[in-house]
Order: C-alpha cells, then structure tokens, then sequence
C-alpha cells in the first residue's frame, strides 16, 4: 500500500514577495436584488497588462473583479474576510473549460477557493469559479499578474506559457505540477525521449524533417505509419497515418508540414487502449486508479469502462508502468497515463497528461476520491485520499456534439431526457454557449453492480429502448428433473427482490453451452452461481472451475444413493476450486445464501434479510404458544 502524504500547506502569502496580496474570500451568493443592481466587471488580457472592461448586466455568466495591488495592506476583494477551509489557500487554475469546471465543484465542497485564468468570459468554470479572470493562459504577462493572487498555481491545460511559469517559480511561486514537467508533456516527441530514458516501454519512434526523413522512418518501422505534431496535438488532432510510402507526403500535408515539428511512431498493433490515473502528493507519495478500458470515436474518447475488464497480472503491469512513468516527472497533482495493450500483452505508455482527464470522470461518482478532489488534496498538500472504487462498475459516456447549433443541442437533449431515466446514471453538462460536432459537451457516467450491467444500460441508452432487468443470480442444472428442487431457490432470490435467471446447463451433454455459460456470466453482470446436480455432481465443480464468481452446489437427490453421492462428489472438489454446499435437496438455503453473499455491498438486501430472520423467528415464536396453550393434541388436530 502507498504511504499517504501528510504534508502541510504552502502559504497563503506565497506571493507577497513581489508585493501583492490575493484577494480573499468574497460570498458568491447574491439576492435577487442585488444581482440586478450590481455591476460587475471582468478582465481582458493584453501583451502588457490587464484592463477593466464593464460587463452587461443581463450577461448570464457574472465574472468578478479581482484587482492587484503593490500595498501588502491593501485587499480588494468582496469584502475582508480571510479565507477558512480544509485549506488556507487560494488555488489558481491556467484554464476554465469542463476539467476547470469540475475541479471548482470538487474545492466548493472542502470550501477551497478557485481562481480561473481564462480567455472565454463564458467558459464552463466561470459560474462555479471563485473569481474568474479574463485573459489567455499563454499570455506571459496576463499569466504573471494571475499568479500573484494565488496561493498555488495549477493547471487544467498543457497547453500554457511554460517559459512564464518557470519564470515564476525562480521567483518563488509554487507551481504545481512543475513547469519542467509541462515542458515535457507539451512536446510529445520530447515525452518519448524523456520516458525513454527512463526505461518505459514505448513504441518505437524517430523525429523526422524531412520527406526522406520519412521515407527512412518507414523503411525502418514499415507501414502504416504513425506521424505525429509535436505540439498542440489532442482529441486526435494532431496524428495522420500514413498507410505506404506514397501516402507520406499527404500525411504530412494535412499536419502543416515539416515546419511544424513531427516525429513518427512504429504502428502499435494495440488490443485495447487503457489508462491510469496516478496521483502524487507533496512528499512523493503516489496512489493510483483502477485501471480502466478507454474506446474513441474518430480519435476521441467516447466511452470509459472502469474496471478494465482483464487479468490483474495486466493490471498490475499497468500499474506499475504509469507509476513509474510519473515518479520520473516532477511536482504534484493528478496525472493521466494512457497505454496501449497489445495482442502479446504489452503494456506500452501512449502519453501523459499533468492533470485531470477525460479517462477519469467516472470516479466523481465511482470512487471514494474523485480525481478531481485528488489532484487539489496533491497541489495544496494535503493527504492523498482513497483511489478506489466504491462500486463495482462504471460506464462513462462523452456526451459529443453531434451536429452545429440548435440541432446539436436537441440531440443532446434528447440522449439527457434518457440518461435520466436510467438507474445508477448522472448527468454532467459543461454549458458551454456553442455547439459543435465533436466537441466534448458533457458526459454521462453509469454505476452498477458489474460492468455487464452498466454496458447493458448504456446500450438502452443509446437505441433509445427499454433495459430489461440483469440477472444477478444465475441458476443452472444438468436436467429438467433437477428443476422441482431449484425452483426454491428462485423462489426465494423473487422473494428478495433479487433478479436471476434459470437454465438448463448440461456437463456431459452440452459441454460447450456449459463452458460458455461458465465464462461469460460475469461479462453478463451474474454475481452468484447455483449449480444443481444430482448422480456425480460434475456440473457444480466445472462451472466453478472456469469462472471467478462463487459458486453454490445443490445436491439434488436421484434414484439411488439418496443425493449422498451428490454431496460428497460437491465437498471433495480439488484444492483451488472451492464449491459451497448445502444439504440435499435444500435449493432454499442456496437461495438465502446468495442473497447473504450478494449483501456484503448492497445495504437493501442486509435489511432484507435481517427482516427475515426476524419474521422467521416471530413464526417459531408463534408456533410454540399455539402449541404451549392448545396442548399437542389440538396443534395436530386443529
């Protein structure tokens, strides 16, 4: 287990060496009367300098001002209260689109203040921000004015000055993660030689200036062939392939040219793409995310399954990959390792990105730490919080424009009316004014029981059709005359109110509907398996023996032998393949059991069953004072 940091915060004052004072906390809320008689006002950056500009006041999104000054006593914010929280800090984000968004909704609840520098007077982190300034993030002096009302300075974007933050940090401004690390990251061929040095595995790659540059690439690595910009590439911008030699130079073309900067990449011949939030603290602690399974549409991220349905030895070597990919950078925050598993199972790093991600969305409502609320605990320096899962599945879904304008909202639309009707689902909508094909308007996250569940909701989601109940119980017997004993345990899984499914799975005569059976049951969301089966009893054992999920046998009673044979054959299963029992006959206490197994993470079930032990006490209870009162002779002769 990773040790968790327990680093105290940085200063509030961090900048007042250049002479400045953040503004302080100010309440955002407002009555309606105050709303429509204030006047606010908002920054717009220059080269040199920010100006005030006067904002509207039916402008939808208020933008506060927030003024420095070069008099340590002199504080211009909404009043001159000094900040309390979890954190006497006030943090500073480069970037105000959706992550920026949800980083401010994480910081509300802990009553962590949040600036945003921003170019947008309407980006989606305006209305939930602190403060916001107006103003480009790669802006060297609009940045250098931004950082003098922080406590720490963040990012929800690579893409900034990072010359001005490295400036910044010499002069003592706590940037977080550090502008090294944004060097890296910025440049995607300097990634590759930097994690190479570092001895991640990686596909192979080259820089190229030229066409025969190119060409020498591509002797080397054959085809298709991956190009790529170094710079300002992301959501598959950025990426050509170039499927033979006389396709380079269009390949090129469509990049903007050698001009541009690009280097190639060997063609990766991946199986699934995976990634790995990995958090580091102050004290370079690092905890790290389940691994989770990313599927793009046209070069972007359109759905997230967490967990990555896969062995943990895969698991565990892509976690150790991004583990060590990050303790090589420096600084703390949230990272987004994606990799590449390929057909022979390798795991290859794909790219890093020094901040929230679109691959973790899920865990605002999956996990017991967003990444959100993870990535502000490492910049403040306060302990790391729990990565994993506080559900056994989650689907996310990026809600993408689907057409320009009006129309692409009514899509949206649409698809949100259905989300909502869907059990274990949330909606999350960026409100950003403009509607674009393709563009990363919100995203919809699904929690259940097991991934089979959530993918079967997201699918009803998406063709617009009712969802049938997933089957968590799954009963199964060698022959329809083991079915008068098995229907008990039916019974009672109805009973609770817990949704199964009942087959006839032969070991000898269908082996192959059993071994599939066997199999897919846990893709399918099954969570518990009762296997019937009279004679020899080989059905219990080799289902258990090709599945993960435990399994329950009932030795059902044939012709001879009275079932024994059934329960010996079940209780002498070899090491390594545990069966759980019952006694002959009793598909009831299979039933109960599974419930009791299936309660261990559902709280409705537990008061179920404690209700039912009580009602079956109560019935006992009744039975003996009938029995007491009415002598024995009248309880038999009612």
């Amino acid at each position: 287990m990773f040790q968790q940091s327990s680093g105290c915060c940085d200063s509030l004052f961090a900048s007042q060496e250049f002479g400045f004072r953040p503004c302080l906390a100010a309440p955002k809320t407002k009555n309606a009367f105050s709303c429509s008689m204030e006047k606010q006002k908002l920054f717009t950056g220059s080269s040199s300098s920010l100006s005030l500009k006067e904002q509207p006041q039916t402008k939808r999104n208020p933008v506060l001002a927030c003024r420095a000054s070069r008099d340590p006593h002199v504080i211009t914010g909404k009043d001159d209260a000094a900040v309390h929280g979890v954190a006497d800090v006030i943090v500073g984000v480069l970037g105000g689109g959706q992550l920026g968004r949800m980083f401010c909704q994480a910081a509300s609840r802990m009553a962590i203040k949040v600036m945003v520098l921003d170019p947008q007077e309407n980006c989606p982190a305006s209305e939930l921000a602190h403060y916001h300034m107006v103003g480009s993030f790669d802006d060297s002096a609009t940045v250098q004015e931004f950082a003098k009302r922080c406590g720490v300075l963040t990012v929800e974007i690579e893409h900034v000055d990072v010359e001005t933050l490295e400036k910044l940090e010499q002069q003592g401004v706590d940037c977080q993660p550090k502008g090294s690390t944004i060097r890296i990251i910025q440049d995607k061929y300097l990634q590759k030689v930097h994690f190479s040095k570092h001895d991640i595995p990686l596909p192979e790659f080259m820089q190229i200036d030229d066409l025969e540059g190119a060409k020498r690439a591509g002797d080397l690595f054959g085809y298709p062939l991956m190009i790529k910009s170094k710079r300002l590439a992301y959501d598959g911008r950025g990426n050509a392939v170039a499927k033979s030699e006389d396709e380079l130079s269009s390949a090129v073309a469509a990049l903007g040219g050698f001009g541009r900067g690009l280097y190639v990449e060997k063609w990766a011949p991946f199986v699934k793409e995976l990634a790995v939030i990995v958090a580091r603290g102050r004290d370079n602690s690092i905890v790290c995310y389940p691994v989770v399974e990313t599927i793009h549409k046209e070069n972007i991220c359109q759905i997230v399954k967490a967990p990555a349905n896969m062995s943990w030895k895969i698991r565990k070597l892509a976690t150790d990959i991004a583990s060590r990919a990050v303790r090589s950078l420096e600084g703390a925050g949230v990272f987004a390792v994606e990799l590449f598993l390929t057909m022979d199972d390798q795991i290859l790093l794909n790219e890093v990105a020094p901040r929230p991600h679109n691959s973790g969305h899920h865990t605002i409502e999956s996990c017991y730490t967003s990444q959100y609320e993870q990535h502000l605990r490492a910049v403040v320096g306060l302990p790391l919080g729990d990565p994993s899962m506080k559900t056994p599945a989650a689907i996310m879904y990026n809600l993408l424009g689907e057409d320009e304008g009006e129309p692409g909202f009514l899509l949206a639309q649409q698809l949100i009316g259905r989300a909502l009707c869907i059990p274990g689902a949330t909606v999350h909508w960026y409100d950003k004014p403009e509607m674009r094909k393709q563009r990363k308007m919100g995203h919809i996250t699904i929690v259940g029981p097991s991934l089979g569940n959530v993918e079967k909701l997201l699918e009803s989601m998406l063709n617009e059709e009712k969802s049938d109940v997933t089957p968590r119980v799954g009963i199964v017997m060698g022959s329809d005359s083991d079915l008068p004993v098995m229907k008990d345990a039916a019974k009672i899984l109805n009973m609770f109110g817990v949704p199964n499914e009942v087959r006839i799975v032969s070991a000898h005569r269908t082996p192959e509907l059993m071994y599939s059976y066997a199999l897919s049951a846990r893709e399918r969301g099954i969570q518990v398996i009762i296997a019937g089966a009279g004679g020899a009893a080989h059905l219990p054992g080799m289902v258990a023996a090709l599945t993960p999920l435990p399994v329950i046998g009932v030795p059902v009673r044939a012709s001879t032998l009275d079932g024994i044979d059934s329960l010996l054959s079940i209780v002498q299963m070899p090491r390594g393949v545990p069966v759980a029992t019952v006694a002959v006959n009793n598909a009831t206490n299979a039933g109960l059991l599974a419930v009791r197994i299936l309660g261990v993470c559902d709280a409705d079930l537990v008061s179920r069953m404690t209700q039912y032990q009580e009602d079956t006490r109560d019935e006992v209870l009744t039975k003996a004072e009938k029995l007491q009162k009415d002598g024995w002779e009248s309880y038999l002769n009612p």
